[in-house]
């Protein structure tokens, strides 16, 4: 029997919406889940440029890898996650340096305190000689390590009993800081009392008055809401710190090559993005943080370079570091000691 042409193309149309359907469905339930884990909540410009990571990824693979967000320590504390993401419980993380230092010293390299004077001595140095460093490192841990590393800006001391004018306002002062060796090894040379805390249990730490102070970038001061529970804040600009993208190599291996790509792609569009975003947001939040309450001064940062230089801080972190890193650094940020 002759076929017409009515039934030819409707066969042609039927079979074209069966596949579309097919591959629809098998979109759906995509092969490959990675839960990445955040410390910063859910309106911080790192999780809403990874949101849109996630969301081309998703297109791009045609729903095969669905990487989902989960903001403000949901799936534990920092500490926490690291230990999941070593264990493959996670398959991401996004985490601040200071903290992977735990794990691998080398990534506060760039914290070492009022090392980077601006963000085009923070990007010459992290597109460049300190982050290629770092990353080295980080992936002889046995972590993979997206190459663009994400902007958790300049961080700012905030307190509640007094404002810090000067180095000498630090002495004694009960300094939250991250379970981080850098930060502590900062403050205590700066003469403060510095308290490790999780940042999933600090602002119950600044409500209570376990501590006095805390130190963290503008974003994440005000998204964390901390103006509720502090009144001062000092612009020392002391630490440039930045977020890890990382991921479980055992399960990144799982990945074929072009869907690896595509996620890899993707995500350091979003760093790049992200960025610009923090950098442009410091001078409309330090305008929002002042209408919340929040009063700012600029102290001048010579004297607690000095303290620094001082108290044997900038030597003894060059031993720890080796030379072939600090020499990295200050080809950088020109001569610390």
């Amino acid at each position: 029997m002759a076929i017409s042409r009515r039934i030819f193309t409707g066969g042609v149309a039927a079979g074209a919406l069966t596949l579309s359907t097919h591959r629809e469905a098998r979109a759906q339930t995509p092969r490959f889940v990675f839960k990445c884990g955040s410390d910063v909540p859910l309106t911080h410009s790192i999780n809403v440029r990874l949101k849109e990571a996630a969301d081309r990824i998703r297109s791009d693979t045609a729903g095969q890898v669905d990487l989902q967000i989960f903001p403000n320590n949901q799936l534990g504390s920092d500490t926490d996650m690291l230990s999941q993401l070593r264990s493959g419980a996670l398959e991401m993380l996004s985490l601040a340096g200071t903290i992977l230092a735990t794990l691998v010293p080398a990534a506060s390299l760039n914290s070492v305190g009022f090392a980077f004077k601006d963000y085009p001595m923070v990007w010459k140095g992290m597109d460049g000689p300190v982050g290629t460093y770092i990353r080295e490192q980080i992936n002889k841990s046995g972590l993979v390590v997206m190459e663009k590393i994400w902007d958790n800006g300049f961080r700012q001391i905030t307190t509640r009993p007094k404002p810090i004018m000067s180095a000498e306002d630090l002495r004694d002062v009960k300094m939250r800081v991250p379970v981080s060796p850098m930060l502590v090894s900062v403050f205590r040379s700066l003469g403060a009392s510095p308290v490790s805390i999780n940042f999933s249990e600090l602002y119950s730490a600044l409500q209570t008055r376990i501590v006095d102070g805390q130190e963290n970038a503008l974003a994440l001061i005000s998204t964390a809401k901390m103006y509720e529970v502090q009144k001062y804040c000092a612009l020392t600009r002391h630490v440039w710190d930045g977020y890890w993208l990382l991921a479980n190599r055992r399960i990144w291996g799982t990945l074929p090559s072009e869907l690896s790509a595509i996620m890899t792609k993707h995500l350091d569009r979003s760093a790049m993005d992200q960025r610009r975003d923090s950098e442009a947001g410091d001078q409309t939040l330090q305008a929002e943080l002042t209408k919340q309450g929040i009063a700012f001064n600029t102290p001048d940062m010579e004297p607690f370079r000095e303290q620094l230089r001082v108290s044997g801080f900038y030597r003894d972190w060059r031993t720890k570091f080796g030379e072939a890193a600090w020499q990295r650094l200050e080809d950088v940020t020109g001569q610390l000691a």
